[in-house]
């Protein structure tokens, strides 16, 4: 059922916070699961509940539904990060091998599907898309963290060591809705230390 939309303005049964928290989350995990193309704003109104009119009020158009739900994974995304880096600020090996456990912990999750960032930018060719915008800022993100760790690691050309771990890590990725998480995250830990041992050399 629809929620009620007031007769004289307002959201009288439901907080404007938790409306708009309960169509992100409805949309999101649709996105993630069926893909941007697939799922519809009439398909988002179905399933959460509310009137079609309270989602373009939110939100404005589905171009910005998707990306409220890439920013949103992506602040997750980097909340679990700094947890783990935080915890090893003078160990960016025990880092390293933090961030290769999360990973494999990742990767094999039900129903895991990979990368939401690079799942909507492979739908999405447009880079001036906002979405894809977002996308794109992970991705160069994931690459400066990554360089910083091989640079306190005192790596040979720590910025394209970080480079070729982030395209490991994007790999592992890619590969997820395949399946196979536990030969995915052996796979990438040993080609993330071939990668570091080469860079030693």
């Amino acid at each position: 059922m629809n929620d009620p939309e007031p007769a004289k303005g307002g959201d009288a049964v439901q907080p404007t916070a938790s409306l708009r928290d309960r169509i992100l989350a409805t949309a999101s995990a649709l996105f993630y699961r069926e893909g941007v193309h697939a799922v519809g704003v009439d398909l988002v109104v179905k399933e959460s509940g509310v009137a079609k009119t309270s989602l373009y009020r939110h939100f404005g158009s589905k171009d910005a539904l998707v990306t409220a739900f890439l920013e949103q994974e992506d602040q997750d995304f980097w909340s679990q990060w700094d947890t783990i880096a935080d915890c090893y600020e003078d160990d960016p090996r025990g880092e390293l091998e933090a961030l290769l456990h999360w990973m494999d912990v990742r990767l094999r999750r039900p129903g895991y599907r990979g990368c939401p960032q690079l799942n909507v930018a492979a739908e999405l060719p447009d880079p001036a898309h906002p979405a894809r915008r977002v996308a794109a800022a992970h991705k160069e993100k994931m690459r400066d963290r990554l360089s910083s760790i091989a640079e306190r690691l005192r790596l040979n050309d720590s910025a394209e060591v970080g480079a070729q771990l982030a395209l490991a890590f994007d790999g592992a990725f890619i590969s997820a809705p395949f399946g196979q998480g536990e030969q995915l995250a052996a796979t990438l830990r040993h080609t993330v230390k071939a990668i570091i041992d080469f860079a030693r050399s």
